[in-house]
């Protein structure tokens, strides 16, 4: 039994001592992985010092330095969202008050780079809370100052255009309006008129109609003295036969008077 228990005993320690020389054994390897880093990343190779921070992260993720090398390494390849993230990572890990100063000063340079001037103005601001001789970061937060008040004025000017715009808008929307309706009434007006112009020329055409009836009728009717065309024919048929009658009479006596041509017989 004794010997089973120094038995484990040594096995516990054994497995102790190995996590302590594998921990600093990590450490060890991060640090060459930044150091790798730092020479890739003083070539301009900036990706491939990316791998190389990131590396070191994988093995000591509380490695301040990697944080702040990567963030760096990032930045310099334009993708500043990702290097704010690092520099604030850096941030909150190191201790001494001039890394984090050096830490918020980049962080203040990401945000000019995303135009975020108000972030890049408390970021600068915290900078020098932590080295107030650092003049490089004073002249930054004075540029972010003044981009922030001429970001601030123009989204000011934008917002009384956009304002004046939808003012605009509202008046054109109630001239419309009042044009349409004017027009409505203007064209109910005309078709008043026109449905009174219409019953005029109807009553103009019903006049006219009449009119002509009447001198049709006037036209037709005989006039004082004079026979109608029936009567007219009535009496030169009459006239014809008593011509006629005239005409035996005459034709009668004149065979009286002759003398009847006689055939001889000598």
């Amino acid at each position: 039994m004794k010997n089973s228990l120094i038995i484990l005993f040594l096995c516990l320690t054994t497995v102790i001592f190995s996590q302590e020389k594998t921990s600093k054994d990590l450490e060890r390897e991060a640090r060459e992985d930044v150091r790798e880093g730092n020479k890739l990343y003083n070539q301009l190779k900036f990706k491939e010092a990316e791998i190389a921070y990131k590396k070191g992260l994988s093995k000591n993720p509380n490695y301040p330095k990697a944080a702040y090398n990567l963030g760096n390494s990032i930045y310099q390849q334009d993708r500043f969202k990702e290097a704010v993230s690092q520099f604030e990572l850096a941030e909150k890990t190191v201790k001494n008050k001039m890394s984090k100063a050096e830490a918020f000063h980049n962080m203040g340079n990401s945000f000019m780079k995303e135009k975020q001037y108000g972030k890049a103005v408390e970021a600068f601001k915290n900078a020098l809370r932590n080295n107030s001789k650092d003049d490089e970061t004073r002249y930054n937060l004075a540029l972010a100052q003044e981009l922030l008040k001429q970001q601030q004025q123009q989204n000011k000017n934008n917002k009384d255009k956009n304002k004046d715009k939808n003012n605009k808008d509202k008046n054109k929307d109630k001239k419309d309006k009042k044009e349409g309706d004017k027009n409505k009434k203007d064209d109910k007006n005309k078709d008043k008129d026109k449905g009174k112009d219409k019953k005029d020329n109807k009553g103009d055409e019903k006049k006219n109609k009449d009119k002509k009836q009447n001198k049709d009728k006037q036209q037709q009717k005989p006039r004082p003295n004079q026979l109608s065309p029936e009567q007219m024919k009535q009496l030169l048929e009459a006239m014809n036969n008593e011509e006629n009658k005239t005409q035996k009479k005459l034709n009668a006596k004149k065979a009286k008077g002759r003398k009847i041509k006689q055939e001889k017989d000598w």
